[in-house]
């Protein structure tokens, strides 16, 4: 059935539970694009699929770990369609050239035509046939279609990429972790892909600013300003102009050095308070900015860091339950390698030599 809601479905399990109840077979349901189902609608297709007064087929294009509610999935078998190989889009291109259900060989399809086709299709026999379509309508009268023509009647392929569904997610993991791994044509060509498919800019910004502090971290703190900078420039600007600003931002971060030290380092001490270390502040940091508070002992034996030589103070700052712990090292990647040397400076003045 076409455009079937919950009512439809909950008509075809009732009639099911009678035929069951006759001693006929059970019903085989099958619903197509099953991700466009609220979770309540699928909540209630339950029931029906503990009970076995059908049979549930449920087709998506979606990834179901997020379209199709847990209940559900985990009552399923899971069965995964792999994408068309070229060759087979291929394949399909030449049966629909010359088969009498499609254009019967009216049409002299250069192979350069052909495998444009193939080539902005990617893996989806539906659009392939679609841009054969297209072509075949632009096509003169001699009917000969040549690379030049193909690529004339598409003015851009037709990504594939749903905002909410897989695509989204896999085109901008993809896009992330290749800057990461500081390979800059391989984010750049993820950021074309969201770029052509319409994707939210600001989303894209979003996600360099997060990739500078976890990913790029204190190897290069300008990493952030630059990222930052980006989201500002592209709310303000808009698109297009915004996919120039995203541009710079995206190869700035792929080629800036790595680090996610200071970030794990506040991983560890997150840790170590949840695990009840957090302990007493001593004494001497406590606030000594009231009445009373030199009566209780507070601040008392404080050393002003201004007035230490090179302005460090040598003096107990972490709590007892986890003195001595050492959170931050720099790695010796761009910046960092510095805030090592300087790191290695100040912790002997702290008496704390590694």
């Amino acid at each position: 059935m076409q455009a079937a809601g919950i009512k439809d479905v909950r008509a075809v399990i009732d009639d099911s539970k009678r035929r069951i109840s006759t001693g006929e077979r059970e019903t085989v349901l099958f619903i197509d694009e099953i991700h466009r189902f609220t979770r309540t609608q699928q909540d209630a297709l339950l029931p029906a699929v503990e009970n076995r007064w059908v049979t549930l087929i449920g087709a998506t294009t979606e990834n179901p770990s997020f379209s199709v509610v847990g209940p559900l999935l985990s009552r399923s078998l899971l069965l995964t369609l792999k994408p068309l190989a070229a060759e087979d889009v291929r394949a399909l291109v030449d049966r629909a050239i010359e088969d009498e259900r499609g254009l019967a060989g009216k049409l002299t399809v250069e192979e350069d035509a052909r495998d444009h086709i193939v080539r902005v299709a990617g893996a989806d026999a539906r659009k392939a046939l679609t841009l054969l379509e297209a072509i075949a309508d632009a096509a003169p009268a001699s009917g000969l279609v040549t690379a030049v023509l193909a690529e004339k009647s598409m003015d851009a392929a037709l990504v594939a990429y749903d905002k909410s569904g897989d695509q989204h997610y896999d085109v901008i993991s993809a896009f992330i972790k290749s800057v990461r791994g500081s390979d800059v044509d391989a984010a750049l060509h993820y950021l074309a892909r969201m770029v052509v498919a319409g994707e939210d800019p600001r989303f894209i910004a979003r996600r360099l600013v997060i990739l500078a502090a976890e990913d790029i971290g204190l190897a290069d703190p300008q990493g952030l300003v630059v990222a930052q900078a980006a989201a500002d420039a592209v709310s303000f600007i808009g698109m297009p102009e915004g996919r120039i600003v995203l541009a710079e931002a995206t190869a700035y971060l792929a080629l800036a050095p790595k680090s996610n030290r200071s970030y794990k380092a506040l991983d560890a001490a997150i840790a170590d308070v949840r695990a009840g270390k957090a302990g007493v502040v001593p004494q001497h940091l406590r606030d000594a900015h009231y009445a009373g508070a030199e009566r209780i002992g507070h601040g008392k034996g404080y050393l002003y860091a201004h007035d230490a030589p090179h302005g460090v103070a040598s003096q107990q700052y972490l709590p007892d339950s986890v003195e001595g712990t050492v959170y931050y090292t720099p790695t010796d990647h761009g910046f960092e390698r510095t805030l090592s040397e300087r790191r290695a400076q100040i912790r002997k003045l702290l008496g704390r030599e590694d």
